[in-house]
């Protein structure tokens, strides 16, 4: 139905109004109070094959929110019905004046009442989940005090990321969330020990289906409140979490589906049909189920048709077979307008290139992905080890990590991936390690000639190790032996990244510089995780959105740089502002016009939208225009966020989650 500006604006004040009150229904000409016994959940039944995907919808993806839900909801007359409608495109400039420059944040006036709240879990089928912060069974702040589930928690608060995926708001960078609720344990003596909401979202809904997808995007778009999406949570720049927002967690959305024989556009072969809550060893164990390779990430908790693949998620294939988002064949997802749309090369192509590579949590939230499925696979690995010491001196460990640095085109060519780890010990001590050197669809024996001449530079520069070469059967068992569950969850951490370009190692004097710069970063402190990897394939690759350096890179980098947590504000700040304006400025001083990888990045990267999504960036912001022009999906760094600040800082220069979104 069609209103104008002023009725459309009149028609939502006056909901607003009734928010506070009791919620109502018309039954039988009667008015009662709106409860489970009176109110159904708001979702329908379609038929399995509505969809623009050649892939059936799966059974949580027939529940939708229909506009005959809601008409049946309107004659009802239930209370607050039109805060869960769809987008009406002629309220669009007048609900954004209407909203103001903020967010609605609790004690505004669109913020729901209880009741409202209430109402909506009812709708929801009883999915809204009200957050209670991972860490509150150490505090009485919440009312679950639980000794033992405490000690639990402080003992796997770091080391055991499969824990925190579980719960409905925790995440990896607690930092930027504000660290408000953290294991007494891990915090300093003479620091507070409090337990509070913080940057976490007031609410969470643990959606199962499409309809409560729907209905959250609908009441957060219709009151303006800060929308988030948490799949796992795994993402370096926070992007799961905000002060006072309603958050979509997707990570019961588990799904899978093999296809043995599959078509979509110019595809023709087996494909996998994936919910968005998979995470990397159960996308991976299903492949092996069904004899069958999948391109994913090497962390096995993460999300892989999440902010994994949205963001265009490098993998140890990547060298055979390109990034995790070249594989999408259509996706699921219901848009800021809460429809439920299908993106593929036929249907909404242009949100369908968006979606591969242009970020999560930026033009829609994604309930199932189908993407290729590959051949049975077979991989060999090599893992070694060495260190400063008595007969290693600091020179001659450095010339051996420039003999691996050599040869980076030789083995990216080759198809390989290394994943490798540089410490500085102090004193002028180092040690490194190789976990794992992966290369699929090689046998052993190729594996060990193509890396018996580093392995001879290492000998004759004095540096003895003892290589451990292994072959697999398949990718699984590869990556399983390889690739342990990952840490999480520390706020005395940041970390920044680059992707380091091909052409740096096609002229002596560019790698010269690069080696270097990467050195003395090293060596002045901070902590190195790099892969040589590369995600150009020799048999090509789509166009996407996804950064177009990963075509060019032969090393992604990752330095991390720590602090005690006994230090003060003033030396925290000082370590941070080294990693952005020190350490990575020479990384980006030798590869200009490079970029950063934006799952992995530096929270305050410099011009991140040419770093993380480089020429591809104006063609994105006119999409999110196009498909959110009212901003309903922000994410820290992501496409259009550049028009929204935070209201505090962290250490004077980190945007806190824990603070209120304004438009600038």
């Amino acid at each position: 139905m069609y209103y104008p500006r002023n009725a459309a604006v009149g028609i939502l004040l006056s909901t607003v109004l009734r928010t506070a009150c009791a919620q109502t229904i018309i039954l039988d000409n009667s008015t009662v109070s709106a409860n489970e016994s009176t109110v159904a959940p708001a979702v329908a039944s379609v038929d399995a094959q509505e969809s623009n995907s050649t892939a059936d919808l799966f059974k949580g993806e027939t529940l939708q929110l229909t506009d005959a839900v809601l008409a049946n909801l309107t004659d009802l007359e239930l209370t607050n019905v039109t805060l869960f409608g769809f987008q009406n495109d002629s309220e669009t400039l007048s609900r954004r004046t209407l909203f103001g420059k903020c967010k609605t944040y609790p004690g505004d006036y669109l913020w729901p009442s209880k009741s409202t709240w209430r109402l909506f879990n009812i709708l929801l089928g009883g999915a809204l989940i009200e957050t209670v912060p991972y860490a509150a069974p150490c505090y009485d702040t919440f009312g679950n005090y639980d000794a033992d589930r405490c000690n639990f928690i402080s003992s796997n608060w770091i080391n055991a990321s499969i824990y925190h995926t579980e719960d409905p708001t925790s995440i990896n960078s607690i930092l930027y969330q504000g660290s408000t609720c953290m294991p007494p344990a891990l915090i300093p003596p003479n620091s507070a020990s409090t337990c509070l909401l913080g940057g976490y979202p007031a609410y969470a809904v643990a959606a199962r289906n499409v309809a409560q997808i729907q209905l959250a995007v609908n009441l957060a778009r219709n009151l303006n409140l800060r929308l988030v999406i948490k799949n796992t949570g795994h993402d370096f720049s926070a992007k799961s979490v905000g002060m006072g927002a309603l958050s979509i967690w997707t990570h019961n959305l588990k799904d899978i589906q093999f296809l043995q024989n599959y078509s979509e556009g110019s595809y023709r072969g087996s494909a996998l049909k994936v919910g968005t809550g998979v995470q990397a060893f159960e996308l991976y164990e299903a492949a092996r189920q069904n004899g069958v390779t999948a391109v994913g990430g090497e962390g096995r908790t993460v999300g892989v048709m999440g902010g994994y693949i949205l963001g265009g998620g490098h993998s140890p294939l990547s060298g055979i077979y390109g990034m995790g988002a070249d594989h999408v064949l259509s996706m699921e997802v219901v848009t800021a307008d809460g429809r439920f749309v299908t993106a593929s090369e036929t249907s909404n192509p242009d949100l369908f290139w968006a979606l591969r590579g242009g970020g999560g949590s930026t033009f829609g939230v994604v309930t199932s992905i189908v993407v290729k499925a590959h051949p049975k696979i077979k991989v060999s690995t090599l893992t070694y080890a060495f260190s400063t010491g008595p007969t290693v001196t600091a020179e001659q460990f450095w010339a051996a990590i420039r003999a691996f640095f050599d040869g980076f085109i030789t083995y990216t060519d080759a198809g390989n991936y290394e994943y490798f780890r540089i410490t500085n010990l102090g004193g002028g001590r180092f040690t490194t390690d190789m976990g794992p050197w992966f290369a699929p669809g090689m046998s052993k024996a190729q594996l060990v000639a193509l890396t018996s001449p580093l392995l001879d530079k290492f000998k004759v520069l004095g540096i003895e190790i003892n290589p451990i070469f292994t072959d697999y059967d398949d990718y699984y068992d590869a990556w399983y032996a390889s690739f342990p569950v990952e840490p999480f969850g520390s706020n005395t951490i940041r970390q920044a990244s680059r992707l380091f370009p091909k052409s740096n190692w096609q002229d002596a004097a560019k790698l010269n510089a690069t080696f270097e710069a990467v050195k003395s970063v090293v060596e002045d402190g901070a902590y190195l995780v790099a892969f040589n990897i590369a995600a150009a394939p020799k048999t090509g690759y789509p166009d996407n959105a996804v950064n177009p350096a990963w075509r060019n890179t032969v090393m992604h980098a990752i330095a991390a740089s720590a602090w005690s947590d006994s230090g003060g504000t003033a030396d925290i700040k000082a370590v941070s502002d080294k990693l952005t304006f020190d350490f990575m400025q020479r990384w980006r001083d030798v590869s200009p016009g490079a970029g950063a990888y934006m799952s992995e990045a530096d929270y305050i990267e410099p011009n991140f939208t040419q770093a993380f999504y480089g020429t591809k960036y104006p063609r994105l912001y006119s999409l999110k225009q196009r498909y959110d022009p009212l901003g309903v999906f922000y994410a820290h760094t992501a496409v259009g966020s550049e028009n929204w600040s935070m209201s505090e800082m962290i250490l004077g220069n980190l945007p806190s989650q824990n603070s209120k979104l304004c438009r600038k």
